[in-house]
C-alpha cells in the first residue's frame, strides 16, 4: 500500500466504527435508484429486440470486389515481396 492510502484508512477506519452496523441501509431512494436503473434496462433490451427483429441480413460479395480464387490466378505471374 502507498503512504496515502495507508493515511487514508487510518483516518477512515474511526470514522466507520462510529456508525452502527446494523442501522446503515440504502434506503428507499437506493431503492428507488435501483428500481429506475432496472426498469430502464428492461426497457432498453425490449427496444433492442424491436429493433433487431427487423434486420434482415445477408451477406453478399462486395459490388468492386473480385472473387479470391480470381485474384489468386491473377498474381500468379507476379512475383511477390515481403
Amino acid at each position: 500500500m502507498s503512504a496515502t492510502s495507508t493515511l487514508a484508512m487510518t483516518h477512515l477506519v474511526p470514522l466507520a466504527k462510529d456508525l452502527d452496523e446494523n442501522k446503515v441501509t440504502p434506503g428507499v431512494l437506493g431503492f428507488i435508484v435501483f428500481a429506475v436503473i432496472g426498469a430502464a434496462v428492461w426497457l432498453l433490451m425490449k427496444s433492442m429486440n424491436k429493433h433487431m427483429k427487423r434486420v434482415n441480413f445477408e451477406e453478399g460479395r462486395e459490388p468492386g470486389k473480385a472473387p479470391a480464387t480470381a485474384s489468386a490466378e491473377g498474381t500468379k505471374g507476379e512475383e511477390r515481396t515481403a
